[in-house]
């Protein structure tokens, strides 16, 4: 099959249909004529392509709220081509791309500019705009001017801003405007500037640490936030089991805070960081096992709903500057559904239907798009899964540009095997020919 190329005709058959939606989980088949989904006929035509793969995984298309493209400014490293590539590998068709390019997303026509280079991508990508002008947490941006330009959310991703007067400013304006501020929780004012956790692993490593701390104050001043201005606040990147607790509580005062896990924060800890090797380094860092059972505990009970990668790609030459000095950040969207699926459904924590919601249903809610399903009628926008490919994390297999991931060599069980975005094939790794 080949990339981008309209469905004519497609038969899938006997696959597990998981449509959150719906709530749907029953085995049986799709048929996708014209680049709908549409009824099975009882007779196929000729030129049907008819797929019969038992036990594989049919679900919406999966949607990412938290990605870095670099595009404009940081080219070497990632470009919207590249970026949207390896999310439609990675079984994404809608992508949220964050705003600390060069020059930032903090002016209509930065933004409208990115997204016209994005138009013709694999996947449908949205904008978050800055809530400080550069991303510098001195003046706020015009809130009303980046809704009206097309941002989904306000935020200054790789950092946010210190200041409680910017910060309420912010808040009004996104309630306001009824956008949510999805922030960045770490706390600039702290005296120590660490690369990794604070812990006994820290220690061992002659490294300096990053306390909960850093996390735990902002998300605190955050939920205080959400509840004098009704601003939906969205907590990025969750690592801390006290930050957990406390947006534990705000939900059940009712108040419109969420939160979103990543991969890397859901499969590791501070103890498997390799001090030699710099794409361990990501911001929140890797914390301990403790958090790490908690930040598990709280995507099953539904208090952090959201999945998201933080793709975060950097060239190989700035990751080669050591631990202490490269940059933080490791790339995700090619291995998240090898990744959490292995963390969440084989090990029982999660019914796959739940997982394909917190990649899915959730954060489309947050960003106020349409949730994806597999509706009669609807163009294709879905992802077949095959839950046993048992394949190993390459470097060279990768679409985007860079490879500082700490997966490598992992071998994983699920994996995308074919994504089709309105109705057109984005990514085929299944083997199969194309359907005419």
């Amino acid at each position: 099959m080949k990339n981008n190329e309209p469905i004519h005709e497609l038969l899938l058959q006997n696959v597990r249909i998981l449509d959150p939606l719906s709530n749907q989980d029953v085995t049986g088949d799709l048929y996708i004529a014209d680049g709908r989904l549409r009824p099975p006929p009882r007779v196929l035509s000729s030129s049907c392509r008819v797929l019969n793969v038992p036990g594989w995984i049919v679900c919406p298309a999966l949607t990412d709220v938290h990605v870095h493209l670099r595009e404009p400014g940081h080219e070497a490293a990632e470009t919207i081509a590249s970026g949207t590539q390896a999310a439609a590998r990675g079984g994404f068709t809608r992508v949220v791309a964050m705003p600390n390019t060069s020059p930032s997303l903090d002016h209509p026509d930065v933004l409208r500019a990115m997204l016209a280079k994005a138009e013709n991508a694999p996947c449908e990508v949205l904008a978050s705009g800055c809530i400080s002008l550069g991303r510098l947490g001195r003046q706020p941006v015009d809130f009303e001017a980046l809704k009206e330009a097309g941002v989904v959310a306000f935020t200054d991703d790789g950092s946010t801003p210190a200041s409680a007067e910017l910060m309420r400013t912010a808040a009004c304006a996104a309630a306001r405007l009824n956008i949510p501020i999805m922030d960045h929780a770490e706390d600039s004012t702290l005296p120590v500037k660490g690369v990794m956790h604070e812990g006994a692993a820290a220690v061992r490593a002659s490294l300096p640490g990053i306390p909960s701390a850093s996390e735990v104050n902002i998300v605190r001043r955050d939920i205080e936030l959400a509840d004098r201005t009704g601003c939906r606040m969205h907590i990025q990147h969750l690592s801390a089991r006290e930050s957990i607790e406390l947006i534990r509580d705000a939900q059940s005062r009712g108040l419109p805070v969420t939160a979103e896990a990543t991969p890397h924060h859901l499969a590791l800890t501070d103890d498997d960081v390799d001090p030699n090797n710099p794409s361990f380094k990501m911001n929140p860092p890797l914390r301990s096992a403790e958090d790490r059972r908690a930040l598990r505990e709280a995507v099953v009970e539904g208090v952090v709903g959201i999945l998201a990668t933080d793709h975060a790609p950097h060239t190989a030459e700035a990751k080669r500057k050591g631990f202490l000095h490269a940059p933080f950040g490791i790339i995700g969207l090619e291995t998240a559904v090898g990744v959490t699926y292995e963390i969440l459904v084989e090990s029982g924590m999660l019914s796959p239907l739940d997982w394909v919601r917190r990649w899915t249903m959730n954060p489309n809610e947050l960003i106020g798009r349409p949730v994806p399903s597999l509706t009669l009628g609807e163009p294709a926008d879905l992802l077949l899964i095959n839950p046993n490919a048992n394949w190993t994390v390459r470097a060279e297999d990768f679409a985007s540009l860079s490879a500082n991931t700490p997966f490598l060599g992992w071998t994983l069980s699920a994996r995308p095997m074919l994504t089709i975005h309105r109705g057109r094939i984005t990514s085929n790794q299944s083997g199969f020919p194309t359907p005419t």
